[in-house]
């Protein structure tokens, strides 16, 4: 479980994430992180958190983000707020490391998933698209699916395809909370 002051790491992007709020520690409205993203790191999948609002506030760097098809840059002192449901994404589109705080109300579980995530990514065992094997997905998404989710399927085709793969992914030995 999350708390303030872990650092966690995703060795795939070099991104890391330090707590500075967790959802434990505020009753479930608000995680805080301290997000350091490097330059030319893959782009994160476009994804939505349906029940979150989330904001970012660069403190250095540069990000890019786009917010339901719209594309802003994020320089030192900008920030941005997502609407719950929003399909975006961001990435470092400078030539130094991005430094930002990131901000989840309500907290739900979303430090969980990025630990399970990280976790995932130090081990090995996401693609060269940043996701985990079809099994480990099918444990994960419907775990964290009040959290975050894809763009891509719709959300009612991954529903159906993870709810069938479920029990057989659960039979190899598949958690959501891989740590």
């Amino acid at each position: 479980m999350a708390r303030a002051g872990e650092e966690i790491v995703n060795l795939r992007t070099g991104q890391r994430m330090v707590f500075l709020e967790t959802g434990g520690e505020t009753d479930g409205q608000l995680l805080r992180i301290d997000t350091f993203n490097p330059p030319d790191a893959p782009i994160e999948p476009e994804h939505v958190h349906p029940f979150q609002e989330s904001r970012i506030e660069l403190l250095s760097g540069s990000l890019r983000v786009r917010i339901d098809g719209e594309e802003q840059n994020l320089g030192p002192g900008d920030s941005v707020v997502i609407p719950p449901g929003a399909p975006h994404h961001f990435w470092n589109d400078g030539n130094q490391e991005a430094h930002s705080i990131g901000e989840f109300r309500p907290a739900q579980h979303i430090d969980l998933f990025f630990e399970a995530f990280f976790g995932l990514a130090r081990d090995g065992k996401l693609n060269d698209k940043g996701l985990p094997s079809l099994l480990q997905l099918a444990v994960s998404v419907p775990a964290f699916g009040d959290e975050i989710r894809l763009t891509r399927p719709p959300w009612i085709i991954q529903r159906a395809i993870f709810g069938f793969l479920a029990p057989l992914a659960r039979l190899f030995g598949y958690r959501p909370d891989y740590l």
